[in-house]
């Protein structure tokens, strides 16, 4: 009964935090739709270029707040994918408040968000750069009004703004609880130790083993990577690349708002690439920190 209590108040918690901004980013964007027009996706166009730079300097900030209010833009095509990309890989979720309260070296953590943030930029612009390669011209048009259809709110039917972001908010932050109540069970009935035991099991295979425990969107993945980091039983690269691709709740609310299954997973597996790329690099390099 205690720990059914523990996992419910773990739940909440995390969903908890992610109301207000999940709630500040659909009344934005209900804003925006309602004004939209031609001058409106121009403007949004000319801002995406400049996209990955602010975004990375955004998902630096504590926890997963911003990356799930990126997911949402995404789904609505606010920002681009190298925008999401940039705020995704420069998350720190739970990184920076554990690293406070084990007293470590505030020059480290400044060091660890600053790579965070560099690597989310480089890679924003990236993803940008080849989806315009690819696609030859990147679509500005907003799709707002597609997660209006996909959670059936009859936003078109209301003239409140604040009506339509509070319904919205409402759906999500309820299948965010849903799904976080189900992690918090798996991630307490398995055990962290059994998280440490994997990442630590066979050192040639942690930068790989690590950016698959980050992508697990719950707040035990970089807690334990962190802290696994702090106490000398994981490397440099292992640590960034399971740090990378933590993007904590913001890819639960991606695959809720963005109705391509496809899309979603192509960006997991950029987020895993990434992870796992930059990870053997900085082990090539013998780069630490």
């Amino acid at each position: 009964m205690e720990m059914l209590s523990d996992i419910l108040l773990d739940a909440l918690i995390d969903t908890a935090k992610l109301v207000p901004f999940l709630f500040v980013t659909y009344l934005a964007m209900e804003a925006l739709e309602r004004a939209a027009g031609d001058k409106t996706s121009a403007a949004v166009e000319r801002a995406g270029h400049a996209g990955p730079l602010v975004g990375a300097l955004l998902g630096a900030f504590p926890q997963c707040g911003f990356s799930a209010a990126a997911a949402t833009l995404y789904a609505g095509r606010v920002v681009t994918m190298g925008t999401l990309i940039a705020v995704f890989l420069a998350t720190s979720d739970e990184m920076i408040p554990i690293m406070i309260a084990e007293q470590a070296d505030p020059l480290l953590v400044v060091k660890l968000v600053g790579v965070k943030v560099l690597v989310g930029m480089v890679m924003g612009f990236v993803v940008d750069a080849v989806l315009v390669l690819v696609r030859r011209k990147s679509s500005s048009e907003l799709r707002i009004h597609e997660l209006c259809e996909a959670d059936h709110c009859h936003c078109d039917e209301e003239g409140s703004v604040f009506g339509s972001a509070l319904r919205h908010t409402v759906q999500v932050t309820a299948f965010i609880f849903l799904v976080s109540l189900i992690l918090t069970a798996i991630v307490e009935t398995v055990g962290e130790e059994a998280l440490e035991q994997f990442l630590t099991a066979n050192p040639g295979l942690s930068v790989v083993a690590a950016s698959v425990v980050g992508l697990i969107p719950n707040c035990a993945a970089s807690v334990v990577i962190t802290e696994l980091y702090l106490a000398g039983s994981l490397g440099f690269g292992a640590c960034m690349a399971g740090l990378l691709v933590s993007a904590g709740i913001g890819l639960l609310v991606l695959f809720r708002t963005n109705r391509s299954v496809r899309d979603n997973l192509v960006i997991v597996a950029v987020l895993l690439a990434c992870g796992i790329g930059w990870g053997l690099l900085f082990n090539a390099l013998g780069i630490s920190l």
